[in-house]
């Protein structure tokens, strides 16, 4: 199975996701998407297939996302995608793809479903703390 994961690697949940999907067996392709960045028509398809709104996939602490205006309800889904192109620290994560679907996984537990072999809860459990 192929899975790849959006990941920010100063990130505790991010690490903690791909920490699961390894202990699961699997050896994902990691994406460091601050390094990569996004493009709007791979942030549009993540999103669909997630069911997210670039509302819902907004990152706003320690973020620019106050400082830019984009924390006001009237900012239109056009200029969230045109910040979180320019900025990608904006979108949340870990965003995970599998062949069983495509998650934001926060809380990281959220992965476990996307796993063919899911590692025990005990490990699964620990993720969080």
């Amino acid at each position: 199975m192929t899975i790849v994961i959006h990941h920010n690697p100063g990130c505790g949940t991010s690490r903690n996701v791909l920490r699961i999907i390894r202990a699961s067996g699997e050896e994902p392709v990691v994406i460091d998407y601050l390094k990569e960045g996004w493009t709007r028509p791979q942030l549009l398809g993540l999103f669909a297939a997630a069911g997210l709104t670039p509302r819902e996939a907004l990152r706003v602490a320690r973020t620019p996302a106050e400082e830019l205006g984009l924390t006001d309800p009237g900012v239109s889904d056009e200029a969230l995608l045109e910040a979180m192109v320019a900025h990608p620290i904006l979108v949340q994560r870990p965003i995970v793809c599998s062949p069983k679907g495509v998650r934001l996984c926060r809380p990281a537990e959220a992965v476990l479903d996307l796993l063919d072999n899911p590692p025990p809860e005990p490990l699964a459990r620990q993720a969080e703390g």
